[in-house]
């Protein structure tokens, strides 16, 4: 079955709402870890870990930042409007436009928006103001042309006023402590909001203990953006937009994944990173048949209905690696690569994730990655008491090949 045709529907299971974890725990790596591997399912902690992976496996890790995206704006009236900051307007990196001074424009959803006339908004914090124009709109979406202290990049003025936006299935207000724990130990790079999450579940000492046990690590970088947050409406996958997501793949990334390609077992950390890790082929392979491009554009059906094979995984990899060296820089550009049942998967051994939604894209990923067998694994998850979603618990899955 092509993935246009699958139904959502097909895809759901009973999440009780006293199972979704809405606190994180007081340890990032007490949580519990559920291991797949051939069938069947163990049950871990996540500081067994280094154990219980491949020797010399590769993990990819995704370094993005959650930056405090949700600011909470008054009308002249003193009523208030609730604003989420997507993306920059002209789609540059995310990191270069938080760097703004003084102005800058950013596509944003509003809360209450229909009660908005367009009259500017402020909001203001500790002395830090900031004020809200807007200048367009398109799809549900609001163009917005933000004014604050040209002293201060936008990034600054976001940490000032905003705060951390939480998944709206936490039904809590972000509390200081999430500014931490909705953070990796290894984010680095300011642009997403929301948290790549299984990478939540990683501290300092773990990662030493693994890298001492001979696994290694390499980063890369995709921005979370709203639309993991978002279900799927459409009943049938034809009708249902995937979100784009900024990402960027350093050379050093790209070459520690040609080493370890067809040697060791590629285990990305959570499905931002596997996401990532599946475009680069695409894009090498638009490369390899004379349609890419110097920026990576992976469209949502890209690896579908295609004829033939295809290139291998090495072939595209030494395609982008070429590429980038020749550029200087890391590679750069857009995925909206939506990986469901039937994808082919050409890096990954093995994946690490959280539990998610039903009738979500992301479930769509782990069925693809592991078949049926997903229905057994979220039935002894929701069985033996693990938490779900983003704060939640988490799951090791390894394919034959790991």
């Amino acid at each position: 079955m092509h993935p246009q045709d699958l139904s959502i529907h097909d895809y759901t299971y009973d999440l009780p709402e006293d199972r979704i974890a809405r606190q994180p725990l007081a340890e990032r790596d007490a949580s519990r870890l559920l291991v797949h591997r051939n069938g069947h399912i163990e049950d871990h902690r996540f500081q067994e870990l280094p154990g219980l992976i491949p020797p010399g496996a590769l993990l990819v890790l995704n370094e993005t930042r959650v930056v405090r995206a949700r600011i909470h704006f008054r009308r002249a009236t003193g009523a208030g409007l609730e604003c989420m900051v997507l993306a920059p307007e002209d789609g540059r990196p995310m990191e270069t436009a938080l760097l703004d001074k003084g102005c800058t424009r950013w596509w944003c959803m509003m809360g209450n928006a229909k009660r908005w006339k367009g009259e500017e908004l402020t909001a203001t914090v500790d002395g830090t103001a900031l004020n809200a124009t807007r200048t367009a709109q398109r799809n549900g979406e609001h163009l917005i042309e933000f004014g604050y202290d040209p002293a201060l990049p936008f990034v600054e003025v976001l940490k000032r006023v905003g705060t951390v936006p939480l998944p709206p299935y936490m039904r809590r207000e972000a509390m200081p402590s999430d500014i931490t724990r909705y953070n990796t130990v290894f984010a680095t790079q300011d642009g997403s909001i929301a948290a790549p999450t299984a990478s939540l579940h990683f501290t300092e000492a773990l990662l030493a203990q693994a890298r001492h046990q001979g696994i290694h690590t390499t980063s890369l970088t995709l921005h979370v953006g709203a639309g993991t947050f978002l279900p799927v409406k459409a009943d049938h996958m034809a009708d249902h937009v995937m979100h784009t997501e900024q990402v960027s793949i350093p050379l050093a990334a790209l070459l520690e994944l040609r080493e370890h390609l067809g040697r060791g077992a590629i285990i990305p950390v959570g499905t931002t990173a596997l996401r990532t890790l599946e475009s680069i082929h695409w894009h090498g392979a638009a490369l390899l048949c004379g349609r890419g491009s110097a920026t990576m554009q992976v469209g949502q059906w890209e690896p579908y209905g295609r004829d033939g094979e295809g290139p291998t995984a090495a072939q595209s990899l030494d395609a982008v690696i070429a590429q980038v060296e020749h550029a200087g820089g890391p590679l750069t550009g857009h995925t909206a690569l939506l990986i469901a049942p039937g994808y082919q998967f050409r890096f990954a051994d093995g994946l690490i994730t959280n539990f998610h939604q039903p009738q979500s894209t992301l479930l769509l990923l782990v069925a693809a990655f592991v078949g049926p067998t997903w229905r057994d694994m979220y039935g002894h998850a929701l069985k033996h008491g693990y938490r779900f979603l983003s704060y939640g618990d988490a799951s090791l899955l390894l394919r034959p090949s790991g």
